[in-house]
């Protein structure tokens, strides 16, 4: 991979699955890149392969996945290092809360440049390319629909009128002191029939302390180039070029 060779490498075999997203999808596996602690079986992961037999000059691996789902450019993930013509500005960091997933502290999530307060003591977020939406969990979910003049329907979707998209708030999230904002065009999807959709969901999934997980998936991955340092157990995001 990326002209590195990991011998040995375990492979995990799944035997059924209970969707259709592998028979649809245009990709026939997961490279889990997470820490050790979420490797099924206790196999040993690529990362740690590649870390063992000191193939890279730095512990890190890094994202760009192109800023629409239709790009031009194709996303790039970096083994052991950064592509500094991926984004602009500096590379902001953030100390990871448990490292298991890329998991960090959220300080605050804002709406229209408004702080709500959901994360005065601090949510749990982690940052996750596997992740298509933004998983804002159900408590919060609740709380932001009013903002957005939007119900969730019966069938879990989050739609919205698309002549509406100008009226709708850019959603922030402030990581290790930095804002870091997601405007309506990086949130609302077109589906059909003069009909869009908000790229939310809200899976329920707890950290260790119990709170729930915001899951910042591609929406935000999508606008921040992302850092993963597995020497320093941080995380960092840049403004994508």
């Amino acid at each position: 991979i990326q002209g590195l060779t990991i011998p040995n490498q375990e492979f995990g075999l799944t035997i059924t699955e209970p969707s259709g997203n592998f028979y649809y999808s245009p990709f026939d596996g997961i490279l889990g890149l997470a820490y050790p602690g979420l490797s099924v079986g206790g196999a040993t992961t690529v990362m740690q392969g590649i870390l063992q037999d000191n193939l890279l000059n730095q512990p890190i691996f890094s994202v760009y996945l192109g800023r629409t789902v239709v790009s031009s450019q194709s996303g790039e993930v970096i083994f052991g290092g950064v592509d500094t013509n991926l984004y602009t500005g500096q590379i902001n960091w953030a100390p990871l809360s448990n490292d298991l997933y890329w998991q960090f502290t959220l300080q605050e999530f804002s709406i229209n440049g408004q702080a709500t307060g959901w994360c005065s003591n601090g949510c749990q977020a982690i940052a996750d390319t596997g992740t298509t939406q933004l998983n804002i969990p159900q408590t919060y979910m609740q709380q932001l629909l009013p903002y957005l003049g939007i119900q969730q329907t019966q069938n879990g979707g989050y739609y919205v009128n698309c002549n509406n998209l100008q009226n709708l708030p850019t959603l922030s999230f402030t990581i290790n002191g930095v804002s870091f904002p997601v405007p309506p065009s990086a949130y609302i999807i077109q589906v059909e029939n003069g009909y869009c959709s908000c790229n939310f969901i809200d899976i329920s999934l707890p950290a260790q302390n119990g709170d729930p997980i915001w899951i910042l998936g591609d929406v935000f991955l999508r606008l921040y180039y992302s850092v993963y340092d597995f020497g320093n157990n941080r995380i960092g995001f840049a403004q994508v070029a």
